[in-house]
């Protein structure tokens, strides 16, 4: 899967004198991007169209609106361009402010994934991933030079380090046993590890 690089990116495209204003959220609930629609449509409240598309949780959750346009003409068009690019946390929302020339239900489809398009490849993508997540935790002593050396690690991403009786980190990594062993060697075999289930990272 994957995702938009930035948290927010807007592009616009003409069709036939018709403005399409292509404006992309990233998002992380159903909520959010409730919340966003509705912020849109009140900031655009002037726009002949503002239709919607979005997917969350890896793909499995979608919802489209035509917003008045003829049914399946805007918003299933614009999902499907989001689920054809794979991503994932993604809100497209089209302004559409009309030019005087109707463009029949083929020239809509066309016009609105094409702004969604063009929209995605003007704020780029970044691929996700889940790696094993782990709590590792090393005395005083080791933390300090442990954790230089992981945050150098390309196949690690350090969460959050904890400070209490010793020092614990929460990272993730593409490949458990290559880490193991390396802490093992850079500890002398006195860091513990605990698996803590995944963590979506970006690559």
């Amino acid at each position: 899967m994957r995702t938009l690089a930035v948290g927010r990116s807007e592009t616009e495209t003409e069709v036939n004198r018709s403005r399409f204003i292509c404006t992309l959220y990233r998002i992380a609930s159903d909520a959010e991007a409730r919340e966003h629609i509705s912020a849109h449509r009140r900031a655009n409240w002037d726009a002949t169209h503002n239709c919607t598309a979005y997917v969350l949780d890896d793909g499995r959750a979608a919802r489209s609106n035509d917003d008045g346009e003829p049914a399946g003409t805007a918003g299933v068009p614009m999902l499907e361009v989001l689920r054809g690019r794979d991503l994932t946390d993604v809100l497209a929302v089209v302004t559409r402010y009309f030019g005087g020339v109707k463009l029949g239900a083929g020239g809509l489809v066309r016009a609105y994934g094409a702004a969604v398009s063009a929209a995605i490849d003007a704020a780029g993508v970044v691929e996700l991933a889940y790696w094993q997540r782990l709590y590792v935790r090393v005395d005083y002593g080791l933390a300090g030079s442990l954790e230089g050396l992981l945050r150098l690690r390309e196949d690690v991403r350090l969460v959050d380090v904890e400070f209490g009786a010793e020092v614990r980190f929460d990272l993730a990594c593409s490949d458990v046993e290559l880490l193991v062993d390396w802490l093992a060697s850079q500890s002398a075999g006195a860091a513990e590890v605990e698996p803590a289930g995944t963590l979506r990272v970006e690559l």
